[in-house]
């Protein structure tokens, strides 16, 4: 594939490059095209280079002929390849829809110079003209786009959007299950950290009921009427831990436990003063 620039960017030779060289050699055809100067260009011989799948040049300054082998080729004659010259064609590139890419050569500037116009195969196809024309380079012409080659476009460039937007939205999706992976592993290892202090907790209340005096036993069933109540909290807790359950839900619950408990405590502390 040949190197190509913005529209906008020369670059000079004082002969012929050996890429011109090599065209001079073959007749107008699918890729390449002679004119005589840049008023010979329209916009159309842009898009459908564009349009075309390998691109194309457009040699200015050149003449096709026919040599004694009858073989046609380009024979350079010259053009203007000023300024304005060069504008006429970078504004006929950008009258296009999307814009035409292209690089723009002068060469032979020390004999008799001419323009070598690059136009690679676009990205945004299909191109038109200000006027709506969807065109295509067959052979040495300019012909108007079929409608299901221009369908045919389309759907290639649809395609393509869509796979793109697919592997972003994949990305987006992996990166959202990641964090959503992390909160629940630290939400589950602060309903564990819980669970195992609930537990601590449960087994010193058990051990205090069970030091209690006969005196005491009485008012001893209310707090193990607590106790009871605590105790199926936990399993209400596991058996929503194991549903997935949201983690506010569960943590609510471990406070009201938390919370139960310790009042379960401090009165099995005050039995066990008024023992002593």
């Amino acid at each position: 594939m040949h190197r190509h620039t913005k529209p906008g960017i020369q670059k000079e030779y004082r002969g012929l490059s050996r890429r011109t060289l090599s065209l001079l050699q073959v007749s107008e055809g699918m890729n390449v095209d002679f004119k005589r100067d840049v008023s010979g260009i329209k916009s159309r011989d842009l898009v459908a280079f564009a349009n075309t799948p390998l691109g194309g040049t457009i040699l200015v300054g050149v003449d096709e002929y026919t040599d004694v082998e009858g073989v046609q080729r380009g024979e350079v004659v010259g053009c203007e390849v000023d300024d304005n010259a060069r504008l006429v064609i970078v504004n006929k590139a950008t009258d296009c829809f999307p814009t035409v890419e292209l690089g723009i050569f002068v060469e032979n500037i020390a004999r008799k110079p001419i323009l070598r116009i690059e136009i690679p195969p676009g990205h945004y196809k299909p191109y038109c003209t200000q006027r709506g024309e969807y065109c295509i380079r067959s052979d040495a012409r300019v012909r108007a786009l079929f409608p299901d080659e221009l369908l045919a476009i389309f759907m290639d460039r649809e395609g393509e959007q869509f796979i793109s937007r697919f592997h972003d939205a994949v990305h987006q999706l992996e990166q959202q299950v990641g964090s959503i992976r992390h909160v629940l592993s630290a939400g589950m290892l602060d309903v564990s950290d819980h669970i195992h202090d609930l537990d601590d907790q449960l087994r010193r209340t058990l051990n205090r009921i069970g030091r209690l005096t006969d005196s005491n036993k009485k008012r001893s069933r209310d707090l193990l009427q607590v106790l009871k109540e605590s105790r199926d909290s936990l399993m209400t807790l596991e058996q929503l831990i194991l549903s997935g359950k949201a983690n506010g839900e569960r943590l609510d619950m471990l406070e009201e436990i938390h919370s139960n408990l310790g009042m379960l405590v401090e009165n099995l502390d005050i039995e066990n003063n008024e023992d002593t």
